[in-house]
Protein backbone atom coordinates (compact mmCIF):
# COMPACT_ATOMS: atom_id res chain seq x y z
CA UNK A 1 0.00 0.00 0.00
CA UNK A 2 1.39 3.67 -0.79
CA UNK A 3 0.24 6.27 1.36
CA UNK A 4 -0.68 9.49 -0.38
CA UNK A 5 -3.30 10.91 1.84
CA UNK A 6 -3.35 11.79 5.44
CA UNK A 7 -5.88 12.71 8.14
CA UNK A 8 -5.15 14.03 11.46
CA UNK A 9 -7.45 13.90 14.10
CA UNK A 10 -7.07 16.35 16.35
CA UNK A 11 -5.70 19.85 16.04
CA UNK A 12 -3.74 20.39 19.15
CA UNK A 13 -0.24 21.02 19.95
CA UNK A 14 0.71 17.51 18.81
CA UNK A 15 -1.59 16.16 16.39
CA UNK A 16 -0.81 20.22 14.32
CA UNK A 17 2.96 19.42 14.66
CA UNK A 18 2.31 15.75 13.07
CA UNK A 19 0.04 16.86 10.45
CA UNK A 20 2.73 19.96 10.05
CA UNK A 21 5.56 17.49 8.99
CA UNK A 22 3.16 15.01 6.95
CA UNK A 23 2.60 18.06 4.64
CA UNK A 24 6.57 19.11 4.77
CA UNK A 25 7.10 15.39 3.35
CA UNK A 26 4.80 15.71 0.48
CA UNK A 27 1.68 13.79 1.84
CA UNK A 28 -1.73 15.60 1.48
CA UNK A 29 -3.18 16.70 4.58
CA UNK A 30 -6.33 17.15 6.49
CA UNK A 31 -6.82 18.18 10.26
CA UNK A 32 -9.91 17.42 11.95
CA UNK A 33 -11.26 18.81 15.01
CA UNK A 34 -14.79 19.37 16.28
CA UNK A 35 -13.41 22.75 18.13
CA UNK A 36 -13.01 25.60 16.00
CA UNK A 37 -11.04 27.32 18.66
CA UNK A 38 -8.51 24.90 18.26
CA UNK A 39 -8.73 25.00 14.37
CA UNK A 40 -8.23 28.44 13.86
CA UNK A 41 -5.47 27.81 16.68
CA UNK A 42 -3.26 25.46 14.58
CA UNK A 43 -2.27 26.89 11.60
CA UNK A 44 -0.72 30.09 13.73
CA UNK A 45 1.18 27.52 16.05
CA UNK A 46 2.25 25.71 12.16
CA UNK A 47 3.52 29.12 11.27
CA UNK A 48 5.60 29.59 14.09
CA UNK A 49 7.58 26.22 14.04
CA UNK A 50 7.90 27.11 10.28
CA UNK A 51 9.52 29.92 11.16
CA UNK A 52 12.06 28.15 13.35
CA UNK A 53 12.54 25.91 10.75
CA UNK A 54 13.31 28.76 8.20
CA UNK A 55 15.70 30.39 10.41
CA UNK A 56 17.85 27.61 11.38
CA UNK A 57 18.22 26.33 7.65
CA UNK A 58 16.21 22.69 8.05
CA UNK A 59 13.55 24.06 4.98
CA UNK A 60 14.08 26.26 2.46
CA UNK A 61 12.33 29.84 2.96
CA UNK A 62 9.10 29.90 1.89
CA UNK A 63 8.63 26.62 1.47
CA UNK A 64 6.30 25.65 4.70
CA UNK A 65 3.59 28.36 4.56
CA UNK A 66 3.16 27.32 0.89
CA UNK A 67 2.75 23.85 2.64
CA UNK A 68 0.33 25.13 5.38
CA UNK A 69 -1.99 27.05 2.81
CA UNK A 70 -2.52 23.26 1.18
CA UNK A 71 -3.69 21.49 4.32
CA UNK A 72 -7.38 21.32 4.84
CA UNK A 73 -8.86 22.22 8.58
CA UNK A 74 -12.18 21.19 8.77
CA UNK A 75 -15.19 20.26 11.63
CA UNK A 76 -16.24 18.25 8.86
CA UNK A 77 -15.48 14.49 9.93
CA UNK A 78 -16.69 12.59 6.97
CA UNK A 79 -15.11 15.95 4.59
CA UNK A 80 -11.59 15.12 6.40
CA UNK A 81 -11.74 11.07 5.96
CA UNK A 82 -12.66 11.60 2.70
CA UNK A 83 -10.21 8.95 0.53
CA UNK A 84 -7.64 9.18 3.12
CA UNK A 85 -5.16 6.17 3.46
CA UNK A 86 -3.99 6.74 7.07
CA UNK A 87 -5.35 8.09 9.97
CA UNK A 88 -3.65 9.02 13.26
CA UNK A 89 -5.46 10.49 15.67
CA UNK A 90 -4.34 12.57 18.76
CA UNK A 91 -7.38 13.41 20.56
CA UNK A 92 -7.62 13.81 24.30
CA UNK A 93 -6.53 10.81 26.92
CA UNK A 94 -9.88 10.36 27.58
CA UNK A 95 -11.40 7.00 26.91
CA UNK A 96 -15.03 8.09 26.02
CA UNK A 97 -13.14 10.72 23.98
CA UNK A 98 -11.45 8.55 21.81
CA UNK A 99 -14.17 5.60 21.71
CA UNK A 100 -16.32 8.31 20.24
CA UNK A 101 -13.94 9.28 17.50
CA UNK A 102 -12.99 5.65 16.69
CA UNK A 103 -16.62 4.57 16.16
CA UNK A 104 -17.51 7.57 14.22
CA UNK A 105 -14.24 7.07 12.22
CA UNK A 106 -14.89 3.39 11.30
CA UNK A 107 -18.65 4.51 10.04
CA UNK A 108 -16.88 7.56 7.50
CA UNK A 109 -13.72 6.03 6.81
CA UNK A 110 -12.61 4.14 3.36
CA UNK A 111 -12.31 0.80 3.75
CA UNK A 112 -8.52 0.84 2.82
CA UNK A 113 -7.89 3.25 5.79
CA UNK A 114 -5.01 2.46 8.30
CA UNK A 115 -6.51 3.62 11.65
CA UNK A 116 -3.50 4.65 14.07
CA UNK A 117 -3.45 6.72 17.63
CA UNK A 118 -1.32 8.57 18.95
CA UNK A 119 -2.64 7.78 22.90
CA UNK A 120 0.23 8.56 25.41
CA UNK A 121 -0.54 5.87 26.90
CA UNK A 122 -3.74 4.32 26.22
CA UNK A 123 -3.76 0.90 24.45
CA UNK A 124 -4.51 0.60 20.92
CA UNK A 125 -6.68 -2.67 21.89
CA UNK A 126 -8.73 -0.75 23.86
CA UNK A 127 -10.25 0.79 20.99
CA UNK A 128 -9.57 -1.50 17.98
CA UNK A 129 -13.27 -3.65 18.31
CA UNK A 130 -14.78 -0.35 18.70
CA UNK A 131 -13.58 0.87 15.48
CA UNK A 132 -14.53 -1.71 13.29
CA UNK A 133 -11.41 -2.27 11.94
CA UNK A 134 -9.82 -4.14 14.46
CA UNK A 135 -6.75 -5.07 11.98
CA UNK A 136 -5.88 -2.33 10.86
CA UNK A 137 -5.61 -0.60 13.97
CA UNK A 138 -2.41 -0.10 15.52
CA UNK A 139 -0.81 3.12 17.94
CA UNK A 140 1.61 4.95 15.78
CA UNK A 141 2.99 7.42 18.29
CA UNK A 142 4.74 10.60 17.78
CA UNK A 143 6.90 12.51 20.03
CA UNK A 144 7.90 16.15 19.18
CA UNK A 145 8.53 15.24 15.82
CA UNK A 146 10.85 18.27 14.90
CA UNK A 147 13.31 17.74 18.13
CA UNK A 148 12.87 14.05 19.25
CA UNK A 149 12.15 12.29 15.93
CA UNK A 150 11.22 9.09 17.11
CA UNK A 151 7.94 7.34 16.30
CA UNK A 152 6.72 4.26 18.38
CA UNK A 153 4.74 1.66 16.36
CA UNK A 154 2.58 -0.63 18.74
CA UNK A 155 0.23 -3.17 17.37
CA UNK A 156 -2.32 -5.17 19.15
CA UNK A 157 -2.58 -8.79 19.35
CA UNK A 158 -5.18 -8.41 16.17
CA UNK A 159 -2.78 -6.14 14.39
CA UNK A 160 -2.74 -7.60 10.73
CA UNK A 161 1.19 -7.79 10.84
CA UNK A 162 1.40 -6.63 7.53
CA UNK A 163 1.40 -2.98 8.52
CA UNK A 164 4.22 -2.95 10.71
CA UNK A 165 6.48 -2.71 7.60
CA UNK A 166 4.46 0.48 6.08
CA UNK A 167 4.13 2.25 9.12
CA UNK A 168 7.78 1.91 9.38
CA UNK A 169 8.52 3.13 6.05
CA UNK A 170 5.98 5.87 6.86
CA UNK A 171 7.58 6.67 10.29
CA UNK A 172 10.70 7.13 7.58
CA UNK A 173 9.39 9.53 5.23
CA UNK A 174 8.35 11.93 7.90
CA UNK A 175 12.14 11.83 9.31
CA UNK A 176 11.13 9.83 12.52
CA UNK A 177 13.23 6.91 13.59
CA UNK A 178 10.45 3.81 14.24
CA UNK A 179 10.84 1.87 17.04
CA UNK A 180 8.50 -1.36 17.29
CA UNK A 181 6.80 -2.65 20.33
CA UNK A 182 6.60 -5.67 20.31
CA UNK A 183 4.13 -6.15 22.81
CA UNK A 184 1.37 -3.75 24.21
CA UNK A 185 2.59 -1.76 27.20
CA UNK A 186 1.34 1.23 28.35
CA UNK A 187 3.44 4.66 27.54
CA UNK A 188 5.53 2.25 25.16
CA UNK A 189 9.15 2.90 25.44
CA UNK A 190 9.96 6.18 26.76
CA UNK A 191 6.93 7.13 27.98
CA UNK A 192 7.16 4.17 30.51
CA UNK A 193 10.90 5.63 31.64
CA UNK A 194 9.97 9.27 31.78
CA UNK A 195 6.48 8.66 33.76
CA UNK A 196 8.96 6.61 36.58
CA UNK A 197 10.82 9.82 36.66
CA UNK A 198 8.26 11.89 36.99
CA UNK A 199 6.01 10.05 39.31
CA UNK A 200 9.04 9.88 41.39
CA UNK A 201 9.15 14.05 41.37
CA UNK A 202 5.76 13.96 41.93
CA UNK A 203 6.38 11.62 45.43
CA UNK A 204 8.79 13.52 46.46
CA UNK A 205 6.75 16.81 46.10
CA UNK A 206 3.38 15.57 48.12
CA UNK A 207 5.36 14.00 50.25
CA UNK A 208 6.51 17.52 50.88
CA UNK A 209 10.39 16.07 51.07
CA UNK A 210 10.81 19.09 48.60
CA UNK A 211 9.88 22.02 46.62
CA UNK A 212 9.31 22.31 42.82
CA UNK A 213 12.21 24.35 42.62
CA UNK A 214 14.50 22.67 44.43
CA UNK A 215 13.59 19.20 42.66
CA UNK A 216 13.76 21.31 40.04
CA UNK A 217 17.00 22.50 40.14
CA UNK A 218 18.68 19.34 41.57
CA UNK A 219 17.90 17.42 38.43
CA UNK A 220 18.79 20.54 36.12
CA UNK A 221 22.39 20.81 37.21
CA UNK A 222 23.06 16.93 37.81
CA UNK A 223 22.00 16.21 34.24
CA UNK A 224 23.30 19.02 32.43
CA UNK A 225 19.62 19.93 30.88
CA UNK A 226 17.41 23.22 30.69
CA UNK A 227 14.00 21.74 32.26
CA UNK A 228 13.82 19.56 35.55
CA UNK A 229 10.20 17.55 35.88
CA UNK A 230 7.94 19.98 36.62
CA UNK A 231 8.95 22.63 33.86
CA UNK A 232 8.61 19.57 31.78
CA UNK A 233 5.00 18.56 33.00
CA UNK A 234 4.15 21.98 32.45
CA UNK A 235 5.49 21.29 28.46
CA UNK A 236 3.43 18.03 28.39
CA UNK A 237 0.46 19.36 29.84
CA UNK A 238 -1.16 18.74 33.77
CA UNK A 239 -4.62 17.86 32.00
CA UNK A 240 -2.52 15.02 30.06
CA UNK A 241 -0.10 13.77 33.07
CA UNK A 242 -3.29 14.24 35.10
CA UNK A 243 -4.84 11.61 32.70
CA UNK A 244 -2.42 9.11 33.13
CA UNK A 245 -1.61 9.54 36.72
CA UNK A 246 -5.23 8.78 37.86
CA UNK A 247 -5.16 5.60 36.36
CA UNK A 248 -2.04 4.21 38.57
CA UNK A 249 -3.28 2.50 41.61
CA UNK A 250 0.00 3.17 44.05
CA UNK A 251 -1.36 5.50 46.30
CA UNK A 252 1.70 7.78 45.45
CA UNK A 253 0.25 8.32 42.06
CA UNK A 254 -3.08 8.85 43.38
CA UNK A 255 -1.52 11.59 45.60
CA UNK A 256 -0.05 13.53 42.83
CA UNK A 257 -2.86 12.67 40.63
CA UNK A 258 -4.92 14.41 43.35
CA UNK A 259 -2.32 17.64 43.56
CA UNK A 260 -2.41 17.70 39.84
CA UNK A 261 -6.22 17.80 39.85
CA UNK A 262 -6.29 20.75 41.88
CA UNK A 263 -4.08 23.07 38.80
CA UNK A 264 -6.41 22.00 36.32
CA UNK A 265 -9.62 22.58 38.50
CA UNK A 266 -8.05 26.37 38.32
CA UNK A 267 -7.20 26.14 34.39
CA UNK A 268 -3.87 25.96 35.20
CA UNK A 269 -2.60 23.41 32.15
CA UNK A 270 0.74 24.22 32.13
CA UNK A 271 2.43 26.19 29.19
CA UNK A 272 -0.33 26.20 26.71
CA UNK A 273 -2.47 28.09 29.25
CA UNK A 274 0.27 30.42 30.76
CA UNK A 275 0.52 29.19 34.12
CA UNK A 276 0.51 25.46 35.57
CA UNK A 277 3.86 24.89 38.06
CA UNK A 278 5.43 27.98 36.55
CA UNK A 279 4.20 31.03 34.76
CA UNK A 280 4.49 31.43 30.91
CA UNK A 281 5.91 32.82 28.96
CA UNK A 282 8.89 33.51 31.05
CA UNK A 283 9.19 30.83 34.00
CA UNK A 284 11.37 30.99 36.95
CA UNK A 285 13.69 27.71 35.72
CA UNK A 286 14.72 29.95 32.01
CA UNK A 287 15.86 32.79 34.40
CA UNK A 288 19.19 33.16 34.17
CA UNK A 289 19.41 33.28 38.33
CA UNK A 290 17.65 30.68 38.78
CA UNK A 291 20.66 27.78 39.01
CA UNK A 292 22.55 30.48 41.38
Amino acid sequence: MVIKKVCILGAGNLGSRVGLQAALSGYSVSVYDSNPAALEKSPKLMAKIVRHLEKTDQIASGEGEDKIRRLLYTDDPKKAVDDVDLINESVTEDVAVKEGIWTLMGKLAPQKTIFTTNSSFLLPSQFAEISGRPANFCALHFHDVFYSKVVDIMPHPGTDPKWIPVLEDFGRSLLQVPVVVQKENPGYLFNTMLMAFLGTAGKLLTKEIATIEAIDKSWMVNFHVPTGPFGLLDAIGLDTAWQVTKQMPDKHSQAFAALLKTYIDQGKLGEKTGEGFYTYPKPAFREKDFLK
